[in-house]
């Protein structure tokens, strides 16, 4: 799936695809599709006949990251200076991973803090730099455990859940998948939506994992995981002891600032309009930008542009920016 990021991720920080994994035994698939030819005309079994045949026609290898080096990330700890710690645990790992056959393993991370200072966001860099792309699973919605491990072909309605569809789907077989506010996640006595992270969580159990719908063991043991919360109370201990556990606080205001400005920079250098307008921001439009989250910064900030070229003007003000923007506080920012 495609996301758009707040801010262009620079060539230099993509990281090399060296090697091939495979990602399922086709073995398996053929004889779980031989199968299903005695139930041909029973039509329950056409979406997982659909399923194994998309299996088999796309084949088992898939491509992994591998690094050749650390890669320079100087600019996402500037774009994220409240993530320094996180940054620095994944050049640990990319560290371990060069100069050997082995591949990129990152040890499964929750970023913890409160709503607004931009958790999410980090994923979606850390998923442009290792050129995988970003999986994104919202828990805050999520009634059915089934969609993180899929659901049973014998229910009405099933298929595989999100992390088969990453893999089979997918290009790569260490994708980032991102599992958003897990300390919200809905669980009753018939299903708990985080079960299935028990065993994807763990290496080991992760290169067998089988999809309910499927039932083809599919090896996730090289999946990135990322997961966010607000409040680690709503995570059931087992979760969160197989994750490295990062408290991110909101940024300083000269952090906020540098946030805002590096965001005003990489939106004009992506686009062709950006020549038009003032190479940096003002210091008052500095001053209010930091005051919002990340996310809303952007949406300020196309405003901004927006208005400042309606009025044939190269310089963006305050005024530009969108109504009801105050010098308020914004929750999750320090002051």
């Amino acid at each position: 799936m495609s996301h758009q990021s707040l801010v262009p991720s620079p060539s230099a920080l993509r990281l090399p695809v060296a090697q091939i994994r495979q990602v399922f035994q086709p073995g398996d698939v053929e004889r779980k599709l031989a199968r299903l030819q005695d139930a041909s005309s029973q039509r329950e079994y056409e979406a997982l006949r659909t399923v194994y045949e998309r299996m088999l026609e796309r084949g088992p290898e898939r491509f992994q990251v591998k690094p050749s080096g650390v890669p320079d990330m100087a600019s996402l700890y500037d774009q994220l200076p409240n993530f320094t710690d996180v940054l620095d645990d994944v050049k640990r790992h990319v560290a371990l991973a060069q100069d050997s056959r082995d591949g990129l393993e990152v040890t499964p991370m929750l970023l913890l803090g409160p709503p607004g200072i931009g958790k999410t966001h980090f994923a979606r860099h850390l998923a442009e730099l290792l050129g995988t792309g970003m999986n994104l699973v919202s828990m805050s919605s999520m009634t059915a455990g089934w969609l993180l491990s899929g659901s049973s072909s014998q229910w009405k309605g099933a298929r595989p859940g999100k992390v088969f569809e990453a893999l089979v789907e997918g290009e790569y077989a260490n994708p980032v998948i991102v599992v958003d506010e897990i300390d919200k996640a809905a669980s009753d006595a018939q299903y708990d939506p985080l079960g299935a992270l028990y065993g994807l969580l763990e290496h080991d159990t992760a290169q067998c994992f089988t999809d309910e719908f499927a039932e083809v063991a599919i090896d996730a043991s090289q999946v990135i995981w990322i997961t966010t919360a607000n409040d680690e109370r709503g995570i059931p201990a087992p979760i969160l002891n197989r994750m490295n556990v990062f408290a991110v606080e909101a940024p300083t205001p000269e952090q906020a600032r540098a946030i805002a400005r590096n965001l005003y920079q990489g939106l004009r250098a992506g686009h062709d309009w950006g020549r038009l307008l003032d190479p940096e921001p003002q210091g008052d439009v500095l001053d209010l930008l930091a005051q919002m989250p990340p996310r809303e910064m952007r949406r300020a900030l196309m405003t901004g542009f927006g208005n400042a070229r309606l009025a044939q003007r190269s310089t963006v003000d305050v005024s530009d920016l969108p109504r009801g923007t105050t010098g308020k506080a914004r929750i999750g920012f320090v002051q």
